[in-house]
């Protein structure tokens, strides 16, 4: 999963972004509202969270210019601003739910949890992804393949996760680091292809037939069936 953090005041957007990654979140920060709007436009996120009281551009209008682009994204607002009449005027502008600061952890990641999981729903009847005899639940963070288990990593459950829901699609290197390992990575190094030979032994190995494959110069595809090139 891949947030984006729309927040000036760095001591708190940096108490989200490690505790998210912890979580095994990939996380973006944007410190102003026309830093945020930009990134909001160019990324690919499965939520935001906007504080409403911005330098350059206020939050309710970073929210109201997503929402006139058609992005759908879920948008959690966290703002200082707690009287009613400034939640409704989030919630009417398209903010999918609002919390007043000081909050707790806790409860930013409860409610991003439950975006998250109303987005899926939307996407998607099934809650449970699968391929052949793959199943992967991201809600309970299960992978069993046959009738076998599989334990993964946080970083590892993220990238077969990301495989899967775009199981048929070439993904390239960089597109997978941008989207689990948020955009602070560095392009140089080959950590997308260890974390690759790590879900292959656990997912591959052990079964007759390969559901993650290598398309030399290009990317990684989840499918059924041979190798395109590897």
């Amino acid at each position: 999963m891949r947030l984006l953090i729309i927040e000036d005041e760095k001591r708190v957007s940096q108490f989200l972004k490690k505790g998210f990654q912890e979580e095994g979140y990939a996380v973006d920060v944007a410190a102003d509202g026309a830093q945020g709007t930009t990134a909001a436009l160019g990324g690919s996120y499965d939520v935001i969270i906007l504080d409403v009281m911005l330098p350059r551009r206020n939050g309710l209008e970073v929210l109201a210019d997503l929402r006139r682009e058609n992005v759908a994204t879920p948008v959690l607002i966290l703002s200082a601003r707690a009287e009613v009449e400034h939640r409704v005027e989030g919630l009417n502008l398209g903010a999918d739910d609002y919390l007043a600061k000081p909050f707790a952890f806790s409860e930013v990641l409860a409610r991003v949890r439950s975006l998250v999981r109303r987005q899926g729903a939307a996407d998607a009847p099934a809650t449970v992804l699968r391929l052949a005899d793959l199943a992967v639940d991201p809600l309970a963070h299960t992978v069993v393949r046959g009738a076998l288990p599989i334990t993964l990593t946080s970083r590892e459950f993220q990238v077969l996760e990301y495989l899967l829901r775009n199981r048929g699609r070439v993904l390239s290197r960089v597109v997978l680091m941008e989207h689990v390992w948020a955009s602070d990575f560095d392009s140089g190094t080959n950590i997308v292809d260890a974390v690759i030979n790590r879900l292959r032994r656990k997912v591959d190995d052990p079964f007759p037939v390969n559901l993650i494959h290598t398309v030399r110069g290009v990317g990684y595809v989840m499918k059924e069936g041979a190798d395109e090139d590897s």
